[in-house]
């Protein structure tokens, strides 16, 4: 397989002749990092896994609305974080948990993860990110766990830098606050 080039595979993505292939380089140039992106949000992996799939069946069957205004890595993070939020409002539903809790499923979903392999104080913080409201969980997901520039995050979720930094901002003051409280 050919080293991935952004640019030559959105060049290809646009031949009908190549698109095939070229999509087969985008699943596996993303498919791990929109796994994690996904699981963050998620935390469990069947989830994250239908998910993942349903990111790139929503990519194929859109490739023709990508118009390139954005990176194409930045495009299928959108898709995965709207994937991501369209689940959990559906989780929401149908176990009656109101939109403003928005900590209670996921809450549930990690304290059953069989697989969750943190200690406590991992276990803590990851309650400590759940009990942020979904927007400043999904900033500071992104900006604290994956390392994404600001000005990336602001392309995939539509919001502008300063607006980003100030959410960042609480996200961690809130953070700080749930991690001390019982000290």
């Amino acid at each position: 397989m050919r080293q991935y080039k952004e640019e030559d595979v959105v060049k290809r993505l646009c031949d009908p002749k190549a698109q095939r292939d070229a999509f087969a380089e985008v699943v596996a140039a993303y498919s791990e990092k929109l796994y994690w992106q996904i699981r963050k949000m998620v935390l469990n992996h069947e989830d994250a896994n239908d998910i993942l799939q349903n990111t790139f069946l929503k990519a194929w069957l859109n490739l023709d609305s990508f118009r390139g205004d954005a990176k194409l890595s930045t495009w299928m993070y959108k898709i995965a974080v709207n994937e991501c939020i369209t689940f959990l409002n559906r989780q929401r539903a149908i176990n009656n948990v109101p939109l403003d809790d928005t900590d209670v499923y996921l809450l549930q979903t990690l304290k059953a993860d069989a697989y969750f392999d943190g200690d406590q104080v991992d276990k803590k913080f990851q309650e400590a990110i759940l009990s942020l409201p979904e927007k400043q969980r999904l900033v500071f997901t992104m900006k604290y766990k994956d390392d994404m520039k600001y000005e990336e995050i602001s392309e995939i979720l539509g919001t502008s830098v300063g607006a980003l930094k100030a959410s960042y901002h609480h996200a961690v003051k809130k953070i700080e606050a749930f991690l001390t409280e019982d000290i």
